[in-house]
């Protein structure tokens, strides 16, 4: 499984172009984010018990990586 990282940057924007502009950003990160975490949960879920366990993981583990949070 590959990790795919993107750093979106904003520049200072100003007046109504510039809030919308900022909005279109915001809802194009959050697309992004929930596009991320529902591709990793279908590729894990779509592992074998044998394939979760052989990378350190259990099917109850899934949702927990798909959010981005540490499994400890």
């Amino acid at each position: 499984m590959a990790a795919f990282d993107t750093t979106r940057t904003t520049y200072g924007s100003t007046g109504l172009f510039g809030r919308i502009g900022d909005l279109a950003a915001s809802a194009a990160g959050a697309f992004a984010a929930w596009n991320d975490a529902r591709a990793t949960r279908n590729v894990l879920s779509g592992l074998t018990d044998r394939e979760l366990a052989d990378i350190g993981l259990c099917r109850g583990d899934i949702d927990t990586v798909a959010a981005g949070k540490p499994v400890f």
